[in-house]
């Protein structure tokens, strides 16, 4: 299961993290440890690293794997409890927050945890198994414009429609509880050439909106920049437009002292500046690593790191 996952871009993402040796950090994406262990090898032995997944196999895997690093801590918690943890931890701040969100190359080809479309399995896509709505779920209940729209939406699917439209067709006749059963009906609709895109595409879709990836990134960099110390810095890992466009427009966001309409001749607003974005373009992988690790190809890395700017 080690193998299962090599960190993507490790060598950019410490370069652009660990700035105190001796500081307090948080992974929020666990996983299979590659990242962690690589924080923790970057540090001395006064650090802290917190680290957190939802994922109840990873999260096993991981504790095991560093139960004897006193000063390691996890926690089975969605990433977007970093403030509850902090809370817990007793932590005031963090000299660096790291994110990688990229789904598990372990949840990928493991058909057990219902993320993968190249073998049968039942259709899940849930990273934490408590949730009450799994994929299946929705596909069988939700109204053919609100398949149509999830698709679409976090999907960025054209043909949203015809694939929603189909599902509720099949669906009169028997339901849809395995990946092979959605798959049948996207190849139905689907040329061969664009078959995996848009597989790809529609999976996608579904995983986002049952686990509520996006509204879940967007509390976790909030919460992230409320955290950081001066100086510190929070680096994340984005794998699709989606997340991305969250990241860039947080982190811009954030650089900005002032949000009033531009009609305005003085600033009313109590905006401050809290972030200097590091990365003026994002990070991309080398093309050694994508040869290496395929699935990193369509990673991207943003770095910001903690200031202030009192107004006047």
């Amino acid at each position: 299961m080690d193998t299962h996952h090599t960190p993507v871009m490790l060598k950019q993402t410490l370069d652009y993290l660990v700035t105190d040796k001796s500081g307090i950090y948080f992974d929020a994406t666990l996983g299979f440890g590659g990242h962690s262990e690589g924080i923790l090898n970057s540090l001395n032995n006064n650090a802290r690293l917190i680290s957190t997944d939802v994922d109840a196999d990873a999260f096993k895997f991981s504790r095991e794997k560093f139960k004897s690093d006193r000063r390691m801590k996890l926690y089975n918690y969605n990433f977007s409890q970093i403030d509850i943890i902090a809370k817990i931890e007793s932590i005031k701040s963090f000299t660096g927050v790291f994110a990688d969100l990229g789904v598990s190359s372990f949840q990928l080809d493991n058909p057990a945890s219902g993320f993968t479309y190249r073998e049968d399995a039942k259709l899940d896509l849930r990273m934490d198994k408590s949730k009450q709505i799994n994929a299946a779920d929705l596909l069988n209940t939700f109204p053919e414009e609100e398949i149509a729209r999830i698709i679409y939406e976090f999907g960025e699917e054209k043909n949203s429609r015809k694939i929603a439209k189909k599902i509720c067709e099949k669906r009169t006749s028997m339901k849809i509880t395995t990946t092979s059963s959605l798959v049948s009906i996207v190849e139905e609709l689907t040329p061969p050439n664009f078959r995996i895109k848009t597989l790809s595409r529609v999976f996608q879709a579904l995983r986002i909106y049952i686990n509520d990836e996006l509204e879940v990134l967007k509390s976790f960099l909030k919460k992230s920049v409320d955290l950081l110390q001066l100086g510190g810095r929070i680096v994340v890992l984005s794998y699709h437009s989606l997340e991305d466009r969250i990241v860039k427009e947080t982190f811009k966001y954030e650089t900005l002292d002032c949000v009033c309409p531009k009609d305005y001749p003085v600033c009313r607003c109590d905006k401050e500046r809290r972030l200097m974005i590091l990365t003026r373009k994002p990070i991309t992988p080398l093309s050694s690593e994508v040869k290496i690790n395929f699935r990193a190809r369509s990673a991207k890395l943003r770095a910001a790191e903690r200031v202030y700017e009192k107004k006047r």
